[in-house]
């Protein structure tokens, strides 16, 4: 936390160069960026006008604010100057992102919504009986860059929203949802038109024309046209039922039946607004959530929450200011946005003129809008007083670990402890894992695994000690260069004996033996029987099966295990499955390649594609789809 304003605090000396520098700015539009002595990025802001934000850093005193200590230390400056406030608010944030600066309040980069995807009908004249899969269009769960090739709907904020209105067609139009490839295997309907969510176009129990016309339907549905829907609907119903043709009419009536149904238990929305966005905020504890509701196509579609970080001292329509300025630029804006607070109209000009589309923006709502926002509100609320519960539970975790093993650290909140594992099968495709826990919390993004190689198969000492000297040998040289922080613990899942061998590689390499703890198993290695070895010669510890550091050391201890077996599974199954095949082929990298295996199943699915089944894979080209055909063969 920033400390508070003093009231005799003298007031900032900046260099001559740099106020020459603010006085001599243009007022044109642009970016800005602080740097400290140390040549750290301090802060990236845009402006309208340069000289005259620029200047009012430096023009005023800012206390002990958050401003005011950022203020303080700035030493140097850099301006970009662009051609609109648009071109800035791009710049901006793509600096954001690039240089976290450590006074700017900064979102997790996770844009990726997932999307409803209806696929477009190809006509094409077949003379077999079967409709051919690119001439029924199919509903799935997408996510992705969208194209004009197909029809998205969405962005939704939750796979499970995605989900539910693929459920929501089914029931109601009967759309299908299946893969191309087991569509034209089909001999017979499967369980889904027993079941009555599909209409079973594979084996021609729907014309295509009626067909199409439940595909429009559907779309104008997720439009949001939803009465309109009902009404054509009845208005077919009645005429089948004037012709006399009362089966049709009775599957319209039950159409109709199952749209009423789920319209009601869904609680559609009957209000004007077809594209609305909902932004909440609480600020509370150093911490803040931004609460981002959706409505589609009239429909409230949930929420998702945001944390940001560098949020100290901040004020809520700060936080709201941040979180537009980074979300529209990857996320599409809706026409209307509905805030807790008053948005910048300069912020807003920018987000019209970058996304081209006319934003209305609403920040005292009334009626159904009300009813929205002080849902949205609520559920901030919520979310912010779970995560400073968790937080807090967290945090005492990690000080009963550091208390019951008298550790003493230099920063509590950045306490890092390493934890080892290593996983095998019958000596097969032997893998040693390592997990980070740092800030009362896994870091996933520091997760290592090292294949072991050149050892007797089965041998776990050897591996551990592989896998010891590769992470500590480069680590403590750079640790000696000031480049690295060593762990405060490393943590090995094993007994006398693979503590033993981390002694002996860390006394190599002249380390301290007491940051060593191996977690063995207990009696019957029953959960909550583990028992603490030090490779420092001090005697076992046995925690109870309650206590709070067992906790936090069996999770990290069952991560670096859960990490190990996944990559040992991963490697076993790449061998004996081929499927370095696909990694030899140029321009087939890890995200196509399991977008192929995904596809197809594996390996074998893939080798008997053909090159044009090849190509309806994202990211595939002709070119690149003849490569893995000829190569696979």
């Amino acid at each position: 936390m920033y400390s508070d304003s003093q009231p005799n605090e003298p007031a900032p000396i900046f260099a001559p160069t740099l106020l020459a520098e603010v006085a001599a700015l243009p007022s044109l539009p642009g970016v800005y960026r602080y740097m400290d002595a140390n040549e750290q990025v301090l802060y990236v802001g845009k402006a309208n006008n340069l000289k005259k934000r620029v200047s009012s850093y430096f023009q005023r005193e800012h206390g002990g604010t958050r401003i005011g200590h950022m203020v303080r230390k700035i030493v140097r400056m850099e301006t970009t100057v662009v051609r609109s406030e648009a071109e800035a608010l791009i710049l901006e944030n793509n600096l954001i992102k690039s240089l976290k600066p450590k006074y700017n309040i900064l979102f997790r980069d996770d844009k990726s919504y997932p999307y409803l995807k209806l696929t477009r009908a190809i006509q094409e004249v077949s003379k077999s009986v079967q409709n051919k899969p690119s001439q029924v269009p199919r509903v799935v769960y997408y996510r992705g860059a969208v194209d004009k090739k197909h029809d998205y709907f969405g962005p939704y904020p939750s796979v499970w929203a995605v989900r539910e209105a693929i459920q929501f067609i089914q029931k109601v139009f009967r759309l299908r949802t299946c893969e191309d490839t087991i569509y034209n295997n089909r001999t017979r309907p499967c369980l889904l038109y027993q079941i009555r969510r599909c209409s079973g176009p594979c084996v021609g129990n729907i014309s295509l024309e009626d067909y199409a016309r439940d595909v429009q339907s559907a779309t104008r549905l997720l439009n949001g046209e939803t009465h309109e829907v009902v009404k054509d609907l009845e208005s077919r119903m009645m005429t089948h039922a004037e012709q006399l043709e009362f089966e049709q009419a009775a599957d319209l009536r039950n159409q109709i039946s199952a749209l009423s149904k789920v319209l009601h238990q869904q609680a559609v929305d009957t209000v004007d607004d077809r594209d609305v966005d909902i932004l909440a905020v609480k600020v509370q504890g150093g911490k803040a959530c931004v609460n981002l509701a959706m409505v589609r196509g009239g429909r409230h579609l949930g929420d998702r929450p945001y944390f940001p970080i560098h949020v100290d001292q901040v004020e809520p329509v700060e936080v709201l200011h941040a979180f537009i300025s980074q979300h529209y630029l990857e996320v599409p804006v809706p026409p209307t946005l509905i805030a807790s607070y008053a948005i910048d109209s300069e912020l807003i000009s920018a987000l019209v003129e970058q996304s081209g589309i006319s934003i209305h923006v609403v920040h005292q709502p009334r009626e159904q809008r009300r009813v929205w926002l002080e849902m949205a509100q609520h559920n901030a609320d919520l979310q912010l007083a779970r995560l400073l519960a968790e937080e807090g539970s967290q945090q005492a975790r990690t000080r009963a670990l550091i208390d019951a093993l008298d550790l003493a650290p230099d920063d509590v909140d950045g306490f890092l402890v390493e934890c080892f594992d290593v996983s095998h099968t019958a000596g097969e495709a032997t893998q040693a894992s390592c997990v980070v826990f740092q800030n009362h919390k896994m870091q996933s993004a520091q997760y290592r695994r090292y294949n072991i190689e050149g050892i007797t198969p089965g041998d776990d000492y050897a591996a551990m000690r592989q896998v010891l000297s590769r992470r500590y040998s480069k680590l403590a040289q750079a640790v000696q260069n000031g480049e690295a922080k060593f762990p405060d613990l490393v943590l090995i899942d094993g007994g006398k004996g693979q503590v033993s061998v981390t002694k002996d590689v860390f006394e190599q390499l002249g380390l301290d033996l007491s940051r060593i703890v191996g977690v063995e198993k207990g009696e019957g290695r029953k959960v909550g029987l583990e028992e603490l070895v030090f490779a420092d010669g001090r005697p076992k510890v046995e925690l109870g099966k309650d206590s709070a550091t067992l906790m936090l050391i069996a999770q990290i201890r069952d991560e670096a295990h859960r990490f190990a077996i996944t990559g040992m599974r991963a490697r076993r199954a790449k061998v004996r499955t081929g499927s370095s095949k696909l990694e030899d082929i140029a321009g087939v990298g890890p995200k196509k390649r399991a977008k192929l295996l995904q596809r197809f199943g594996g390996v074998r699915g893939v080798a008997q594609a053909s090159v044009q089944d090849l190509c309806t894979v994202e990211g595939i080209s002709h070119d690149l789809a003849q490569a893995i055909y000829m190569a696979l063969r």
